[in-house]
């Protein structure tokens, strides 16, 4: 569709015509930073930075019934640059031009219901968005469009070359980075660091195929993690972790998708991620409240963090109710399913503190949950969920457990509507599933497969049948019809089927 057959009201926006004035702002001492060079924290205390507009207040001179028509038909154009996350244009990055917008397919991601089994099981009505039927099937995506656009920007402008964009990762954010880090080939080139045999053989395969140099090195991703800071602070390397605050901002476009899945009612609706190394919970936040401040929505959802067991710093964090008495610890992880969520020092911490408060007070009431699941509970869910018609990873699972507990907890309403983020597909964890169905799980996971989600392949080949087909040896005549026969007669008597009575 053509702009000049829109609305006339919305013709003028349909374009994005915004200029924003985008700044670094620290969390910790609150100075401000140009956006002319990468930066990851604060030159003066070293504390982590988020994006802000300058000229946010303009666009809330747009009224919100105007914004919601103008992102309605914006799905109707056909320009690639504002097919994905940059739909959204105005409120990720609204000084990158269309012409430098990274767009692979990511973005818009399905929001679909559970079946009446599940709901009933779960004890709420909810829907899974499946984030991993992005391109490189994991929600780092959004983020990994955001970064790797804005370096296309700087290429383009030539403030930078022969950029070497660097990330530690478990997996998804090497995929997404060495898939978008090669689409810039060769002004962009890309290094990922994986703890060394904590990385599924799957996402493994992903930044090996799109070319990347792959480190496998000693420990878990927080010492991987460890090792990319020190290059980012030593080389001249851009650093794609989430620390990196343009992934913040392509983030946010799951609270915004959401948004306008629901025709922007967001009231009674419960948001639920699972939580890694924070980024993607501090960018559904922020997410929500720009499109609450600028009256988009009106109501603002509650969220929902979720961690396991094995891994729950922001858990342990927010165990304690008084805020002034708060301190936060890293723990030491245990080996769990949720790979990328197994983080005990997360590095947007200081971020989800900041915005949680933020969120709160904007709620007038208590609106951000924590709760903590088991390795059980995360794979048990996973499995009942993916026999009821989706594709959930283990992230899935783990946000699924949570919604379960929050709901005994009582912290989800009869009322309410939950969305359940599946970070990745399903497809990059199912080794978990082998081990699950194989009762191979080691100790340390502290998973025994329950036998009613177990599932295995059956060879069928009757004793009697002595002459079977192989590659390059087909039978034919008497002996193939013979063979379709006992074999169709024993996969019938396995499944107790009944012959059709012929007239």
């Amino acid at each position: 569709m053509k702009p000049e057959n829109f609305p006339k009201e919305i013709r003028p926006f349909i374009i994005p015509q915004h200029e924003g004035e985008l700044i670094y702002r620290c969390l910790g001492c609150g100075q401000q930073y140009g956006i002319d060079k990468l930066l990851y924290t604060c030159p003066d205390c070293a504390q982590v930075l988020l994006i802000y507009d300058l000229n946010f207040e303009g666009l809330k001179k747009i009224p919100g019934e105007i914004w919601r028509k103008i992102f309605d038909y914006r799905k109707m154009l056909t320009i690639p640059a504002l097919k994905g996350i940059y739909l959204y244009h105005e409120f990720i990055g609204p000084v990158i031009p269309l012409d430098s917008v990274i767009y692979l397919g990511e973005g818009h991601t399905p929001i679909v219901e559970a079946n009446d089994f599940l709901q009933q099981k779960a004890g709420v009505r909810f829907y899974f968005k499946n984030d991993g039927q992005n391109p490189s099937a994991s929600f780092k995506d959004r983020g990994m469009a955001s970064a790797l656009s804005y370096i296309h920007f700087l290429v383009q402008k030539g403030s930078v070359s022969d950029v070497l964009a660097i990330c530690a990762s478990t997996g998804d954010t090497s995929a997404a980075a060495a898939l978008y880090a090669s689409y810039l080939q060769p002004h962009v080139k890309s290094a990922v660091l994986l703890p060394h045999k904590k990385v599924t053989p799957q996402q493994l395969s992903q930044p090996l195929g799109s070319g990347a140099s792959v480190f496998e090195i000693p420990g878990v991703f927080d010492d991987c993690m460890k090792v990319v800071e020190a290059l980012s602070e030593k080389y001249n390397v851009a650093l794609l972790n989430s620390k990196n605050a343009w992934r913040i901002l392509g983030q946010e476009s799951y609270s915004y998708e959401i948004a306008q899945s629901f025709e922007y009612d967001m009231e009674n609706k419960v948001v639920v991620v699972p939580i890694g190394n924070a980024g993607n919970i501090t960018a559904v936040i922020s997410g929500f409240l720009r499109f609450y401040e600028t009256g988009i929505i009106t109501s603002l959802p509650k969220i929902l963090g979720v961690q396991s067991q094995h891994a729950n710093p922001v858990y342990r964090y927010y165990l304690e109710p008084d805020a002034g008495k708060r301190k936060f610890r890293p723990v030491i992880v245990k080996s769990s399913v949720a790979q990328a969520a197994m983080i005990g020092n997360p590095v947007s911490m200081p971020r989800v503190i900041h915005l949680v408060d933020a969120y709160n007070r904007m709620s007038d009431r208590q609106n951000v949950f924590f709760v903590e699941v088991s390795e059980q509970s995360i794979m048990d869910w996973e499995l009942l969920a993916n026999r009821n018609g989706h594709i959930a990873c283990t992230h899935g699972g783990e946000s699924l457990a949570g919604l379960v507990e929050a709901r005994k907890q009582k912290i989800v309403g009869n009322n309410d509507v939950a969305v359940v983020d599946s970070t990745a597909h399903a497809l990059k964890f199912s080794g978990f599933q082998e081990m699950y169905f194989e009762k191979s799980f080691p100790a340390e996971f502290e998973i025994v497969p329950d036998p009613a989600l177990m599932n295995a392949p059956v060879y069928v080949h009757p004793k009697d049948l002595l002459k079977v087909p192989a590659p390059g040896k087909p039978l034919q005549g008497a002996e193939f019809d013979y063979f379709v026969e006992r074999i169709s007669e024993e996969v019938a008597t396995r499944l107790s089927l009944k012959k059709v009575l012929k007239a």
